[in-house]
């Protein structure tokens, strides 16, 4: 009988209130503003073995509904949000195994300054750090760093490519063998195997090296969630995994299939790439209890707090149109996988804007509510047809369901030979089957990216 593919299992988890209303749930944490609050959740994920954990951010507090910050405040949909970094620094002090990965933006941070605290996380927790690269979308960011609205997509995403190619030469500008520290010689380094990069580009000038020698992990895990046609060129480009939302198993699998060409077409072993899909799971003894559970999740939401939500993922206002009618086809600056996955849920059961506004508010991604035993159905139902290598959990609160997850679901999985019932690397790389890039590897994925730009923009 052929060997069951193992399963990945990463934590989404914010660093400030959880989801649109989790807040709200009488099982849900209050500690967000507290070390004690991310240092418990880290112990669990450990314990059970997951991956990573993967905290979100954004750059500004939310003003896509109504031109307000009002509802982002009045309902916690968005914010507060803490740093990640500080965050996941905490949470790899108390942790040996599990990987920490944090959102930064392309678009408002300079890439020595991303190379520097990447690097020394990656170098202080052990080879575990990883990188969500994001190019940021919405304008009330954009109007946080001197700028009145965001870029468009193209341009967003030009800079993030440039952006990588820099970043990963500095990661790259130490040999790993640069480090010498004979203290009877006097010789800390070998200044021959460290090498300036005198970058000359559209969007950065960075001269180099960096400060920080070559990472445990080589570079970082890069994480990217990329689903317009530019994200996800861009993410079978440089990611070693991608995160994504689907709201059926049909539109799931042609995504995996898709990434996985695309990152063949690039040069790349498909395997390399790891697709881990949204899954918001409800534990129950059984489906009747799990949706019972569920229920009272949904009568906690507010219409006007998922729309909150909505509005500030995909950068529209939401308010201009009637809310008792059906959503109109929308220009989506923000993220658009999350509007594919609301357009296709929304025609199907043939919502309203304010009803849309409801589920958006207490959607659980992947269908997954019932016993740990269906939930498991389900996960492993996803890895045999293709549509994922693995999942990214998010909790309804926390750290309540994590918890659940981790004593039900986890169990279930490692029973059925799914899931690993201890680390087998020493870094977040080798926990996720993934190689660690030699030094230098990465000039190639730049100069092609750098030649399918001037190309496109020849052929204009």
């Amino acid at each position: 009988m052929p060997t069951k593919k193992s399963m990945h299992l990463a934590a989404f988890m914010n660093a400030g209130p959880q989801g649109t209303v989790g807040w709200r749930h009488p099982d849900a944490g209050d500690g967000f503003l507290s070390a004690e609050h991310y240092m418990h959740i880290a112990k669990v994920l450990e314990d059970a073995c997951f991956d990573l954990a993967f905290v979100p951010d954004a750059l500004a507090v939310p003003r896509s509904l109504g031109g307000s910050f009002d509802p982002a405040i009045r309902y916690g949909s968005g914010s507060p949000r803490l740093d990640p970094m500080t965050v996941l620094s905490i949470m790899s002090a108390v942790t040996t195994d599990l990987g920490v990965a944090g959102t930064i933006s392309t678009g408002y941070n300079e890439p020595y300054n991303v190379a520097r605290q990447l690097g020394t996380l990656d170098h202080l927790s052990g080879g575990r750090a990883g990188w969500n690269i994001v190019t940021s979308f919405q304008d009330a960011e954009a109007q946080n760093f001197n700028q009145d609205k965001l870029p468009d997509r193209a341009a967003r995403y030009a800079r993030a490519e440039e952006h990588l190619e820099v970043t990963t030469r500095l990661w790259d500008s130490w040999s790993d063998d640069a480090l010498v520290r004979d203290k009877e010689s006097g010789v800390f380094g070998r200044p021959e195997e460290v090498e300036a990069i005198d970058h000359v580009g559209t969007y950065f000038q960075v001269q180099g090296p960096l400060g920080v020698p070559r990472t445990p992990q080589g570079y970082p895990v890069l994480i990217q969630a990329g689903a317009s046609p530019a994200g996800r060129d861009f993410a079978s480009r440089w990611a070693d995994v991608v995160f994504c939302s689907h709201e059926s198993l049909e539109s799931g699998i042609a995504f995996y299939q898709d990434m996985k060409k695309r990152a063949a077409d690039h040069g790349r072993d498909p395997d390399q790439l790891l697709i881990l899909p949204a899954a918001t799971t409800v534990v129950g003894t059984d489906v009747r209890d799990a949706m019972a559970k569920h229920e009272a999740f949904f009568d906690l939401v507010d219409h006007m707090a998922g729309l909150s939500r909505l509005a500030y993922h995909v950068n529209v206002d939401l308010t201009k149109y009637d809310l008792d009618g059906p959503l109109p086809s929308l220009e989506v600056v923000g993220v658009e996988g999350h509007y594919r996955e609301v357009v296709e849920f929304a025609e199907r059961e043939k919502l309203s804007i304010r009803e849309i506004g409801r589920w958006y508010g207490a959607r659980t991604e992947g269908n997954m509510i019932g016993s740990a035993s269906d939930i498991a159905d389900t996960m492993e139902q996803w890895m045999d047809s293709g549509a994922a290598d693995g999942f990214m959990i998010q909790a309804t609160h926390v750290p309540a369901a994590f918890e659940d997850f981790a004593a039900e679901v986890v169990p279930e999985l490692q029973r059925r030979g799914l899931f690993r019932t201890s680390y087998e690397g020493a870094t977040l790389r080798e926990n996720l089957g993934l190689r660690r890039p030699e030094r230098g590897e990465w000039r190639n994925r730049a100069a092609s990216a750098l030649a399918e730009r001037r190309a496109g923009q020849d052929g204009k």
